[in-house]
């Protein structure tokens, strides 16, 4: 890489010592062998089309390859199953193919063709059935080969490509070899060729198996497809309609039946089968209808409640396979009027997501892809977010499911449309998407159109209609944006039943005005689908700015939910964004864009603090100042000042500077009338040479629930190492986050602190990031992360040195067994 500052090279991903060895340079190493196990069991859905792009595969048993391949630059004879693999060195997927520092991306080291390789055995069982291999997500194409035989090539970065395999497998050492190319200039969305650089669109995409890969196996005749559509969930005669897909490799002349059960935590709520009489070669569809759901609970905001739904083939009297759905029933409703969740008003206020991480790109496995949907729902206090601008890991999904998180997901693009191919294209993406994830209940829109398009009038129609074939229970959307999007034409969303979404970056005409949005268009369903971030107020919010910069984050967000939240015409804001993320785009900084409220490393930011006050007190009060109480060189010297915000849940706050009486505040709803929790103002002067402590107490009916204190004297200050999980699976791939922050002696984060931070792994884990981290780039908060060795539980620690806040450590064990997901 180029262009890096001291401290800030590329990452690495170093093991513990005991296993150092054997990731040198992969020169020397023995071809693997992989015995794939068919004990475990896999919840996924959806299906592929006859090419076998998109989708999925039946979710049956499953061995996933992790940290067995072997990887390199592609070279001609390199798919071959004989190929000298002498010079590859042994790699963990999810995998990018460079090492990649927090900033100073590089888009010419990803950009060319790649390829990984995987030896495997299989048992007898696997190939008396059918066999297929899944790939999650490779960027930016990827084509299989088997036995140094072609199987098939998945054109774009985001969706799943599942091929069969059945016929190539081979009892022993069976050879994948999957070539991914990372080029920027291929007819795929979201690249677009005619442009000569990534930095054409708004986020870098590193090349690599950046999601799991999988062997699956299932029986002859096997259940490849359920989609649960819900019907009348309002009232207790709704029922639970279940389209069954099922695939048979010749035609079945024996009985056969369909039988469907649904649960919900306890025993089974409801039932029903259809009887089966023969089934021809290739795919039939079968309906199977679960009425008398009345005991069902609803899947809302604040109880989640899932649905367990089997659906089991039998044959000649003898069960051959259980497909199984996780869902939820809930009616979503847009209107002109605002949005509805199972009948109630509620106001869609979230932010939008990128999916991309320091030091890996995408490449992070399921644990930390639910994280950022725990970031959003908890910390954040988020109804919903915005999939931007691409379909996202399942596991993201998942736990949004889980969570009561909702979602817009939308097809890979932004801002530009490409030719015929991409074009078709694109409109794969829709129904691979679609059927992927239609059995989420988080999922109440779908994104059709690429984000701020306009015209296409044909494409979209199209996409539009192709969507609502395959799910006729969610409504379309497109962003648009400026005045000729604002302005564009609402038959297409009137003919289709969409929703009219709009990135609204109106700025004010006096720059020391409030920020505006536009009056929500009549007659359609109206979302503000992103607003602020780097266009409304200053191009970039870094710990390294201002704390007059960093602090006007916060209240600019508050300014345009306050204008939401004011007017029933809309049914929310989704604002942009939720994290820092890689771009060469408009306002970038050495390859990064800082518009998120948490930053890339998924630390808070000051202007994380009106989100993060937005919750029930009940479920746990918030003080979040948004200054530092700091008065080291870079900050004001005699305190935060006049009319200085604190973000709070409380109904009233006593605010306390040593040496002087305490001031009693109450939140400024005169200004934020509608935010259900406003800022509090307060004027915070310190003479001149005084550094006293300040202490905030928050009181709700009058009685105090929460009291933080905040030190000026740097001296006290320490390292703070937290990791995410404590407990991680020892399987090659589960990984967590550390975060390393400077902090007062109260736990207040700490700005503009110098200095280099050193960071180390003892025991089985390996570190994924910098050893060495430039503490006064990043403002004094960073993070690295751990992930687990296989078949290697044990103790491990991740300690980090700084020259003036001292050494810290957190310690995680790494466990045979499966460790819990958040």
């Amino acid at each position: 890489m180029t262009g890096v500052e001291p401290g800030d090279g590329p990452a690495r991903e170093t093991a513990a010592p005991e296993n150092a060895a054997s990731r040198q340079s992969g020169k020397g190493h023995p071809r693997r062998r992989f015995l794939i196990g068919l004990g475990a069991v896999a919840a996924g859905s959806a299906a592929v089309v006859p090419a076998f792009l998109g989708g999925g595969t039946p979710p049956v048993k499953v061995g996933q390859f992790g940290d067995e391949w072997l990887f390199g630059a592609y070279q001609p004879g390199c798919t071959d199953a004989e190929f000298n693999e002498h010079d590859l060195e042994p790699v963990t997927v999810p995998h990018c193919v460079t090492p990649l520092s927090w900033q100073s991306w590089q888009p010419t080291s990803w950009e060319r063709v790649w390829v990984y390789r995987q030896h495997f055995d299989v048992p007898d069982s696997l190939r008396a059935g059918r066999a297929f291999v899944r790939l999650d997500g490779a960027l930016s194409t990827a084509t299989v080969f088997l036995n140094g035989r072609p199987v098939s090539e998945h054109v774009g970065g985001y969706l799943p490509l599942t091929s069969e395999v059945t016929a190539l497998l081979k009892p022993l050492n069976n050879v994948l070899a999957i070539a991914v190319d990372g080029r920027w200039n291929q007819d795929v969305p979201p690249n677009l060729p005619r442009f000569p650089y990534p930095s054409a669109i708004d986020f870098y995409q590193p090349a690599g198996l950046y999601r799991p890969v999988h062997l699956i196996g299932t029986p002859k005749t096997y259940l490849f497809d359920v989609f649960a559509q819900q019907a009348d969930v309002l009232t207790d005669a709704r029922t639970v309609s279940l389209q069954c897909v099922i695939d048979a490799a010749k035609a079945v002349t024996a009985p056969g039946k369909l039988t469907a059960t649904l649960r919900q935590g306890g025993p089974v709520l409801a039932t029903a089968s259809v009887d089966l009489v023969e089934l021809p070669k290739g795919q039939t569809t079968v309906t199977v209808t679960l009425d008398e759901l009345a005991a069902v609970r609803l899947w809302d905001l604040d109880d989640p409640a899932m649905c367990d739904i089997d659906v089991t083939l039998s044959l000649s009297g003898k069960d051959v396979h259980t497909y199984h759905v996780r869902t939820g029933l809930r009616d979503a409703q847009f209107s002109d009027n605002g949005f509805t969740l199972n009948g109630k008003p509620v106001k869609l206020f979230g932010l939008n997501r990128h999916q991309w991480y320091p030091y890996v790109g995408g490449a992070m496995p399921d644990r930390v892809q639910r994280q950022d949907a725990h970031l959003l729902k908890s910390e954040l206090s988020c109804n919903m977010v915005r999939c931007s601008h691409y379909p996202q890991s399942t596991a993201f999904l998942d736990a949004c499911d889980e969570l009561g998180l909702l979602v817009w997901e939308e097809l890979p693009g932004w801002d530009y449309v490409g030719d015929d191919a991409w074009q078709a294209q694109a409109l794969q993406d829709v129904h691979d998407m679609v059927v992927r994830d239609r059995n989420h209940p988080s999922i109440i829109v779908w994104g059709t159109r690429v984000n701020e398009t306009l015209g296409q009038a044909k494409l979209y129609d199209r996409t539009d209609r192709l969507a609502a074939s395959l799910d006729p229970t969610r409504p379309c959307t497109g962003a648009v944006a400026g005045d000729r999007g604002y302005r564009s034409s609402l038959s297409p969303v009137r003919a289709g039943a969409g929703v009219f979404s709009f990135n609204d970056y109106s700025r004010p005409l006096n720059p020391n005005t409030p920020p505006t949005l536009r009056p929500p268009r009549s007659g359609v369903p109206y979302l503000v689908s992103e607003s602020i971030g780097t266009l409304v107020g200053p191009p970039h919010f870094r710990r390294t700015d201002p704390v007059s910069v960093q602090q006007q984050q916060g209240v600019l967000h508050a300014w345009v939910h306050e204008r939401v939240a004011a007017n029933p015409g809309y049914c929310g804001l989704l604002a942009w964004c939720g994290f820092d993320y890689p771009s060469g785009w408009y306002h970038a900084v050495k390859g990064v864009k800082y518009p998120g409220v948490m930053d890339f490393f998924r630390n808070p930011k000051l202007g994380a603090g009106f989100y993060r006050a937005q919750r029930d007190p009940a479920a746990g009060a918030v003080i979040e100042p948004a200054f530092y109480w700091d008065f080291g060189p870079s900050s004001p010297p005699t305190g935060p000042g006049r009319g200085s915000v604190i973000w709070s849940n409380c109904d009233k706050l006593i605010v306390t500077i040593a040496g002087q009486r305490p001031v009693t505040v109450l939140p400024d709803r005169a200004t934020f009338p509608h935010l259900d929790h406003p800022p509090f103002l307060v004027d915070l002067l310190v003479p001149a040479g005084r550094q006293p402590e300040l202490s905030i107490e928050g009181q709700v009916n009058g009685k105090p629930v929460l009291q933080r204190k905040f030190s000026p004297d740097p001296a006290y200050d320490v390292l703070s190492v937290v990791a995410d999980d404590t407990v991680l699976t020892a399987d090659g791939q589960d990984t967590t986050r550390v975060a390393l922050r400077a902090l007062d002696r109260y736990g207040a984060p700490r700005p503009y602190v110098d200095g280099a931070l050193s960071v180390g792994v003892d025991g089985p884990g390996t570190l994924i990031g910098d050893w060495q981290l430039d503490f006064a780039a990043l403002g004094g908060a960073g993070a690295v992360w751990v992930r687990s060795v296989r078949d290697t539980p044990g103790s491990v620690t991740l300690y980090a040195l700084h020259p003036t806040l001292g050494t810290a450590s957190a310690e995680i064990t790494t466990t045979s067994s499966p460790a819990a997901l958040r």
